[in-house]
């Protein structure tokens, strides 16, 4: 659980400094990176969440 939630908060960071980045230099390359990082972020919470909701089932 600890690393999961250190690995989001990374994620979500690294997307908001990529999308910071793109604003300050207008750079299309920041913000594609910004918005690939802020999807594979909620893929992965999505799964996360997942995971519990059939740990409950089971």
């Amino acid at each position: 659980m600890l690393i999961f939630r250190w690995l989001a908060t990374l994620l979500i960071l690294a997307s908001a400094v990529s999308f910071a980045f793109y604003l300050g230099t207008g750079k299309q390359w920041y913000k594609r990176m910004s918005f690939l990082l802020f999807k594979w972020t909620v893929i992965a919470g999505l799964a996360f969440f997942a995971v519990m909701f059939v740990g409950r089932i089971v």
